[in-house]
């Protein structure tokens, strides 16, 4: 899929379908940060992100509690859409769990539909992997079937795929077992621990590894021709405060995480 100019006057947007891996954290969470909370630094003003990317939330639970159709509601035409899920979907937790080719494949199906029937354009963005180093600087695989199941989906359904995870197997792997923390939650001296936050974290990232995970992603959207050119911006840049981060107040954080689910569950195409 390739970026088809369209009118200039209305300024895009980028949604964001996701775990807490992509979540923009609040200020309580301090040092983690999801990676759609980064994309920005690589945007100029002509897209906003609208992250949507929710804690403990599996392609599932996701759309069937309404966060799905959301998205869908409040999409205009020629909006994207980047969604992957895998962190989540393989808990025993009925309300989570999904099979990485049966109800999983199934669910991540009616993202791509109910977005095309906005006429809108659906991006696959694999997960990046955790952070299973041994000593000799291999990664286990951890989310095994489903980056397999989305590349499957996105060859039948002809969609655009966003690598993340294969990028990152190969990041964790050239860093090897004691640098690859630095991207991950591991608190450096000085920095407090939050009591929300868990030091040694392997599965969120430090504002660190979420900026690269970001650079890849706006590079990946560049260079695919999926997005207009003049919206990626910055991806030489090595240099960030943590305050270009925008973490948000805790009150704000709460607003946004009950205020976009949709009172018409189940109602998105293909549900």
């Amino acid at each position: 899929m390739n970026y088809t100019a369209e009118p200039a006057a209305r300024r895009g947007r980028i949604f964001v379908a996701g775990d807490s891996t992509a979540v923009t954290r609040p200020v309580s969470h301090l040092p983690m940060a999801g990676w759609a909370q980064a994309l920005p630094l690589f945007l100029t003003d002509d897209v906003e992100v609208v992250n949507c990317a929710r804690a403990r939330a599996s392609s599932k639970s996701f759309r069937e509690r309404g966060r799905l159709q959301w998205i869908l509601e409040n999409m205009s035409p020629g909006d994207y859409l980047l969604f992957g899920f895998g962190q989540i979907d393989w808990k025993p937790d009925p309300g989570l769990h999904t099979d990485p080719y049966g109800s999983f494949l199934e669910h991540m199906r009616a993202y791509a539909t109910g977005v095309r029937d906005a006429q809108g354009h659906p991006v696959v963005l694999l997960p990046f992997e955790r952070r299973r180093v041994d000593r000799h600087g291999n990664v286990a695989r951890f989310l095994g079937d489903y980056p397999v199941a989305m590349r499957q989906l996105a060859r039948e359904e002809h969609l655009p795929v966003v690598d993340l995870y294969g990028q990152s197997l190969a990041w964790w792997e050239e860093l090897g077992p004691e640098n690859s923390k630095d991207a991950f939650t591991y608190l450096r001296p000085g920095e407090p621990l939050q009591e929300i936050v868990q030091d040694a974290d392997n599965v969120h990232l430090r504002p660190e590894g979420a900026v690269e995970c970001a650079r890849y992603v706006a590079r990946s959207l560049l260079r695919q021709q999926i997005v207009p050119p003049h919206w990626v911006t910055g991806l030489d840049r090595r240099t960030f405060s943590y305050d270009e981060l925008g973490w948000l107040d805790d009150a704000t954080f709460a607003h946004l995480t009950k205020s976009r689910v949709s009172v018409h569950r189940g109602q998105e195409s293909g549900a």
